[in-house]
């Protein structure tokens, strides 16, 4: 493997990985927030695509200082639903020298699911890889590919505009909240035996934040909470607990990110309504998801 670069922009942050002959040296995030409002307007406000234009620009920076010879930008739920996306794909194609994809559902799935299985041991298949980003939720089951997949439109931001306008929110918006989620999932059922996997993996923010609270970190650590088993009880416990805080005293918390104080509540719901529908036992928290999966498809 050569210097490789993969981006990830999806509804609520931008991600870059950068890895060197199969060895990580730049994982970075920052959440920009792209998709705000395009639940409701389907399109890119202008602020927002500036936001993620000047991360971008960091990112470049990275990219040229370490003489990275392959780049491939993947864009997700946001930019798939945005009507004026071509407001956001011509300056970024100028800015990195690379036309950003705008990926299918099914290819986003597929390389979540590539990216969270890399470290897994085969005889812990079948998986179903779960990744609640932003705007969407993607279900994946398979061995050692992709057997069945899906895409749905139940992802943290997306929700948390749709339904929560308190702080916290009120039981009635929790559980408006909560039926648009099971409408989702069982869409995804009709295509994804979710019931039927060995090993739920769950990765993205939300679950890596989930798993950081579950475990009672001082603060955000990942190579504690990769590979972490947490209970479906202690996610249910958890997601309880976000659901009850204002936005203040969650921004209290260590590991939080300042970026998903806001909508870390309904990932967390969207989290324990998986569990639940699932049977899983417990979900092992990966923070190797669609970057992983970008960067393999570089080799």
């Amino acid at each position: 493997m050569s210097k490789v670069a993969a981006i990830d922009c999806g509804t609520n942050s931008i991600r870059l990985l950068v890895v060197d002959n199969g060895r990580e040296i730049v994982r970075e995030m920052e959440i920009v927030k792209l998709g705000e409002g395009v639940d409701t307007n389907k399109s890119f406000a202008p602020a927002a695509v500036e936001r993620t234009l000047k991360a971008l620009r960091k990112f470049k920076g990275i990219i040229d200082a370490h003489g990275i010879e392959k780049v491939r930008f993947c864009a997700t739920s946001a930019t798939r639903d945005a009507e004026n996306r071509e407001i956001f794909i011509g300056p970024v194609t100028e800015i990195l020298g690379v036309a950003p994809e705008v990926i299918a559902g099914s290819e986003e799935a597929r390389l979540s699911f590539l990216g969270a299985t890399l470290d897994m041991r085969a005889d812990s298949a079948p998986f179903l890889v779960v990744d609640i980003g932003g705007g969407s939720t993607e279900f994946v089951l398979g061995s050692q590919e992709v057997e069945a997949a899906i895409s749905v439109d139940i992802g943290c931001v997306r929700m948390t505009e749709r339904h929560f306008n308190q702080d916290p929110p009120s039981s009635s918006e929790i559980e408006e909240a909560r039926a648009d989620i099971n409408r989702a999932i069982d869409s995804a059922a009709g295509v994804v035996a979710i019931t039927s996997s060995k090993t739920l993996i769950a990765v993205a923010g939300t679950a890596t934040t989930v798993a950081a609270a579950a475990l009672n970190l001082p603060r955000y650590e990942r190579e504690r909470i990769h590979g972490a088993r947490i209970s479906a009880e202690r996610t249910l416990e958890i997601s309880a607990w976000l659901l009850s805080l204002t936005q203040q005293e969650r921004s209290a918390l260590g590991y939080m990110h300042p970026g998903r104080v806001d909508v870390i509540a309904a990932g967390a719901l969207v989290l324990a309504e998986v569990m639940k529908r699932s049977g899983a036992k417990e979900f092992v928290a990966s923070e190797k998801d669609i970057l992983d999966g970008i960067v393999a498809t570089l080799r």
